[in-house]
């Protein structure tokens, strides 16, 4: 084998650490399989749908800066719905704004009534945009509405989508209901495979934590009021990451919906990517109930299986080929793992993404091996996110500058209206 720079005592050492890791990272795998299980056992679970003379009226808010890529086809999707009673709200950064244009050509097209636009009129300096169009929205329903359900531009929803949103309400324990994104594997960028992986983690994390999506997000109007959301709203960075802890504090719950993991086909780069993952951090580090436990899970999912690399690098600069070997194999074994597991949960959710009507991936060769390759790049771009959002105060979101010192110490230091110039080359990337 040649001669060895490494001494015996420090090989042993060495072949012991990856031993320990290697039994870690095995009791990590068989718990993170039973948090996929749990999860799966749940997404079978199903849920009723009440009959047109039990649903609420409701409001459905959709808030908006740019035009997001499929913002045509949400818009018309939520103008399909099969409820009996429902209103659409636009709030619009501005009329200048390009997502103006295309609501107006949807209206015309589908020739919609319980559709009303408006702009943002009072841009609170204490609060993201998407909160302060939250709060004028919701300041300006009537008394008829009894639920308001929250919906992204991102979100393409099949016709029993508020239907099913709402239902679940109807249980006394229930304050809000959710459901979840799904994205697509495939697309021309890196950027938009390696979110695809992030988010196949994230979305048991989510149910598991209580943790409510806003793009698919309903609560009663009475809670609205009683929790006092409408005026922490006022002040947040983010709307939805704090439901679970303030709906708590009066024994109500946010339940997760099945049958409503949403489909995005947007595409994403990977620096905007990194960007967005640390805008999603720093949202969990202000508002999430649980945020050491995301933490402890970077750590263990990430972090701790990048020592096997460390060893692997200096055992194979030292000469010590077995240990080189032995350490790049557990590697490789748990990289494994993960990939596989990533599929069984892709080939769960896809009956859900086909019950909408909506295409499924088809899982070839070549695109397994990408998600290989894509499992590491995750790794490492999430673990770089992860430590710049412990030290991120200034955030640019869309155009905007906040400064961010604390929950509910919100200062929007720079706004300008939106305008098409600001739409990025590539129609399909997201905002």
């Amino acid at each position: 084998m040649g001669y060895s720079l490494i001494p015996y005592t420090l090989k042993s050492k060495m072949d012991d650490l990856v031993i320990l890791i290697s039994k870690f990272l095995v009791i990590w795998l068989v718990f993170q399989v039973c948090s996929v299980l749990i999860f799966m056992w749940y997404l079978n679970s199903g849920s009723k749908n009440l009959p047109d003379e039990l649903l609420p009226k409701t409001a459905v808010l959709l808030c908006l800066r740019g035009a997001d890529p499929f913002l045509g086809d949400c818009l018309r999707s939520l103008l399909k719905q099969n409820y009996p009673q429902y209103g659409l709200k636009l709030i619009i950064d501005s009329e200048e704004d390009p997502a103006w244009e295309v609501a107006q050509n949807v209206i015309h097209e589908v020739g919609a009534t319980n559709i009303f636009m408006s702009r943002l009129r009072s841009v609170r300096r204490t609060c993201s945009l998407k909160c302060s169009s939250l709060v004028q929205a919701v300041s300006e329903l009537d008394d008829s509405y009894k639920v308001v359900a929250l919906v992204d531009a991102d979100a393409v929803v099949h016709p029993n989508w508020l239907r099913e949103l709402v239902s679940p309400l109807t249980h006394p324990s229930v304050g809000a209901t959710t459901g979840n994104r799904w994205y697509v594997p495939t697309g021309r960028y890196w950027g938009t495979l390696v979110r695809y992986i992030w988010n196949v983690s994230a979305i048991v994390q989510m149910y598991l934590y209580g943790i409510p999506w806003g793009g698919t997000l309903a609560i009663k109007r009475e809670v609205l009021h009683q929790t006092g959301l409408l005026e922490r709203w006022g002040q947040a960075f983010g709307e939805d990451t704090m439901i679970r802890s303030v709906l708590a504090k009066y024994n109500l719950k946010v339940k997760f919906v099945p049958s409503l993991i949403m489909l995005n086909r947007e595409e994403s780069d990977l620096p905007s990517l990194k960007y967005w993952f640390q805008r999603q951090l720093l949202a969990s580090r202000l508002y999430h109930p649980w945020w050491w436990a995301v933490v402890t899970d970077a750590v263990f999912t990430i972090l701790v299986p990048q020592i096997l690399l460390v060893v692997w690098f200096f055992a194979f600069l030292g000469g010590q080929g077995d240990t080189a070997i032995f350490a790049l194999t557990w590697y490789v074994i748990y990289i494994t793992a993960l990939v596989m597991l990533m599929l069984f949960l892709e080939l769960v959710v896809q009956p859900v993404i086909s019950s909408q009507g909506k295409p499924i991936t088809q899982l070839s060769l070549p695109l397994i091996l990408r998600m290989w390759v894509g499992m590491p790049l995750t790794h490492w771009i999430y673990g770089w996110a992860m430590v710049a959002s412990l030290k991120m105060q200034t955030v640019n979101w869309r155009g905007v500058t906040y400064e961010v010192n604390g929950p509910w110490n919100i200062q929007l230091v720079e706004y300008r209206p939106y305008e098409t110039v600001d739409q990025p080359g590539d129609r399909q990337i997201s905002l």
